[in-house]
C-alpha cells in the first residue's frame, strides 16, 4: 500500500472509531445544545400525543371544529419532530426515542381520562407554551456556540408554538 493510501487508511478509520466532530463547536456546547433539544424532542412529541389523544376524544358542540383543528395540530407537531431528532445527531449524540425517555425528560405532564372540550383546549395551550419556555431555554446557548441550524430551528417551532398558543386561548375567551 503507498504511503498516501496508508494515511488515507488511518485518518479514515480514526475518523469512525473516535466520532470526532469538528463543526466549530465544542463538545461541551454540543453536548449543553444535544441535552436541550432532547428536552425539546421530549416536549414535542407529549404535545403531539397530548393533541392526537384529544383529537380522538373530544365531545360536545364544538366536536367538529375542535376534531379539525386538533388533527391539523398534531400533524404538525409529528412533522416536527424529525428535524428535532436529526440535530441532535447531527451534534453528535442520540436521540431520545422511547416513552420512558420522554416521560423522563419532558416539562409536560399527561392528563389523566378524558378532560372535557374546554379543559383540552386548556391543556394545549399549557403544553405550547411549556415547549416555547423550552425552546427559549437551548437559544441561549446556541447562540453563544454560533449554532445558527439550532437557533434556526428554535426560532421557526417558536413561531408556531406562540401561534398556535394564541389560536388556542381565543377559543377560550
Amino acid at each position: 500500500m503507498s504511503k498516501k493510501a496508508s494515511q488515507k487508511s488511518s485518518m479514515t478509520s480514526s475518523i469512525h472509531s473516535s466520532q470526532f466532530i469538528d463543526i466549530g463547536i465544542s463538545d461541551k456546547n454540543r453536548q449543553n445544545i444535544a441535552n436541550g433539544l432532547s428536552n425539546f424532542l421530549a416536549d414535542t412529541y407529549t404535545l403531539y400525543l397530548m393533541t392526537h389523544n384529544f383529537h380522538w376524544n373530544v365531545t360536545g358542540p364544538m366536536f367538529n371544529t375542535l376534531h379539525l383543528m386538533f388533527m391539523t395540530q398534531y400533524t404538525e407537531l409529528w412533522n416536527a419532530i424529525d428535524p428535532i431528532a436529526e440535530r441532535i445527531r447531527a451534534l453528535g449524540f442520540p436521540a431520545p426515542g422511547t416513552y420512558a425517555q420522554f416521560a423522563k425528560l419532558s416539562s409536560i405532564k399527561e392528563p389523566q381520562g378524558v378532560p372535557s372540550a374546554e379543559e383540552m383546549v386548556a391543556l394545549l395551550v399549557k403544553g405550547h407554551e411549556a415547549v416555547a419556555k423550552t425552546a427559549r431555554s437551548i437559544f441561549s446557548i446556541a447562540e453563544k456556540s454560533s449554532d445558527q441550524p439550532t437557533a434556526d430551528l428554535l426560532t421557526q417551532r417558536l413561531d408556531i408554538h406562540e401561534k398556535t398558543a394564541w389560536m388556542l386561548r381565543s377559543l377560550l375567551a
